[in-house]
């Protein structure tokens, strides 16, 4: 199981230059490579007030250019806003750029707003996105794009919070980026559809950020962790759907290994990764996060047998 950390890029306020927001947070993941931390993911959301990261890809070929080992993930792109074609050009790209080290993981979508900025049909969401996942290996292996990939087969993954999500990723025979028990069974029931057949993959977030005193880090973390929270709503997305995602919990190494390894438990868990940065937050919080990802946690989870 890899550990990683996962970028969003917010800036709250704008209240930093911008090209100093993306540069600390290339510095820090070039770090965490040199390191040895196991992937970098970022994701996508379009139309945030704190400026949530529009373009993964394009920020994953950044990464590939700062980095030498560490797997670069999406989580997700939200596939329907783009044509497959181009979909499957882009991250071509970037795993030639990476020497064949992106984790692909793509998502229907869940903002109507969003859909209406790009002109998609919000309601064929998920017919979109099974199109993407079905047709991104033939476009690759047939020579319609070019060039190629230099994975081959190249990893795919969709992000589902629900039983269809969970259904169409098996299906596929693409990894499920969420950690749940209650997808596993209709995802091992797609996967058992599968042609050709696939060993099951799953990923996510576990909402940990690390510290040396937590109850000291919270005080200062808190207001930082609620907005970013109520974001989703305040960005078009139901108080629901807000609620869906984790809670922030600020933990020691120690204790961060624990719940991980919990979480997981009985799951056929490969990737697991925390925010790399909670947007607004001083540089000195978050460096030492990541130092305590990448030197205590890391090692704390290959100790438990997670890594």
């Amino acid at each position: 199981m890899r550990l990683g950390l996962y970028y969003d890029l917010r800036n709250p306020g704008a209240a930093r230059p911008w090209a100093r927001v993306y540069a600390a947070a290339l510095d820090r993941i070039a770090w965490a490579d040199d390191e040895g931390i196991g992937a970098i993911w970022v994701t996508e959301h379009h139309g945030f007030a704190d400026g949530y990261l529009p373009a993964p890809l394009t920020f994953c070929a950044a990464i590939a250019a700062r980095t030498r080992r560490a797997r670069i993930g999406t989580a997700v792109v939200i596939s329907p806003l783009m044509p497959v074609t181009a979909l499957a050009e882009q991250a071509a790209v970037v795993d030639i750029l990476s020497g064949g080290r992106l984790e692909l993981g793509l998502g229907a979508g869940w903002r109507a707003a969003e859909f209406r900025a790009f002109g998609a049909d919000y309601r064929q969401r998920y017919e979109a996105l099974d199109k993407a996942v079905r047709f991104l290996p033939d476009l690759w292996a047939s020579g319609t794009v070019t060039p190629a990939p230099v994975q081959h087969p190249l990893p795919v993954w969709v992000g589902a919070r629900g039983p269809r999500g969970a259904r169409l990723a098996g299906r596929a025979g693409a990894g499920l980026l969420w950690i749940d028990p209650e997808l596993m069974a209709p995802y091992l029931a797609g996967l058992a559809a599968a042609d050709p057949p696939a060993l099951p993959r799953v990923g996510g977030l576990v909402n940990v950020f690390l510290a040396d005193d937590p109850d000291l880090a919270w005080g200062v973390i808190r207001e930082n962790g609620r907005r970013n929270r109520a974001s989703y709503e305040d960005a078009g997305g139901a108080a629901e759907r807000a609620a869906a995602f984790p809670k922030l919990r600020v933990l020691t190494p120690a204790a961060a290994a624990a719940h991980i390894t919990e979480l997981c438990a009985g799951l056929p868990v490969t990737d697991v990764f925390c925010f790399g940065d909670i947007g607004g937050l001083d540089d000195d919080l978050v460096d030492r996060h990541t130092e305590l990802a990448v030197r205590e946690l890391t090692p704390l989870l290959a100790a438990e047998g997670e890594l």
